[in-house]
């Protein structure tokens, strides 16, 4: 399967990084089928599930292809222009660093917890072939966007990213816990004033597969009409 991911690049001090290609002409408009794009959107969409990173193995994206799902992630929605999140890429030789935060903010809640749980606590940093921190940005901002409208956008941003990586051949997915909460964690991801470290993203090759045993809510079952009586649920 053919993994690249390729866009035009800049320097700036330290980094490569991707930039925007202009904006084209319309996906879909005047003498243009939309049928094979909206089918693709779906394809992409519906095929992408949470991969649990106790199943994936190296080799994650590389440098190039990790900055290029970044790029996919700044095009989230974005009120006030804020990039109201950022992300954290944890290398292999922090991994043992971020497990020890892991297990002194399990320390922290529960004093009387065991040397397994922790070692359990500590081998969750250890999982992924990439691993990235998101750190949403709340604290004060001009304009003034509400906190959850810049979660929204983190959202956005999420999804994307999740989005391009499946459509690359890998398994993603998210975890959290009390951990993200955690004096130890902001301590050692050196969080600013309104940062908050909200979750873990795994990307990686798919190792194992595992059967969906949930399905997802109905679209009729997300939607209500404003002064319509709630439709029965089937």
């Amino acid at each position: 399967m053919n993994r690249t991911a390729s866009s035009a690049t800049t320097s700036v001090p330290g980094v490569e990084r991707p930039v925007a290609s202009p904006l084209g002409a319309p996906l879909a408009g005047a003498g243009r089928d939309p049928s094979a794009t909206w089918a693709l959107a779906q394809a992409l969409i519906h095929g992408r599930h949470h991969v649990s990173p106790r199943r994936l193995v190296a080799p994650g994206p590389d440098t190039a292809t990790l900055l290029d799902l970044l790029a996919l992630a700044a095009a989230a929605p974005d009120h006030g222009r804020l990039s109201p999140w950022r992300f954290i890429l944890v290398p292999e030789g922090e991994r043992a660093r971020l497990g020890e935060a892991f297990a002194m903010a399990l320390l922290d809640r529960d004093p009387g917890a065991t040397p397994e749980q922790l070692d359990a606590a500590r081998e969750k940093a250890a999982r992924a072939p990439v691993l990235l921190i998101a750190i949403a940005r709340l604290g004060a901002a001009e304009p003034d966007v509400p906190a959850a409208e810049r979660l929204v956008s983190l959202g956005a941003a999420l999804q994307n990213l999740l989005l391009g990586a499946h459509a690359l051949g890998y398994g993603a997915g998210l975890t959290s816990g009390q951990a993200m909460r955690s004096p130890r964690l902001a301590a050692l991801c050196d969080l600013g004033a309104g940062e908050q470290a909200v979750c873990c993203i795994s990307i990686g090759t798919v190792g194992s597969f595992k059967a969906r045993s949930w399905s997802r809510p109905q679209p009729q079952h997300l939607l209500s009409v404003l002064g319509a009586p709630p439709a029965p649920v089937d």
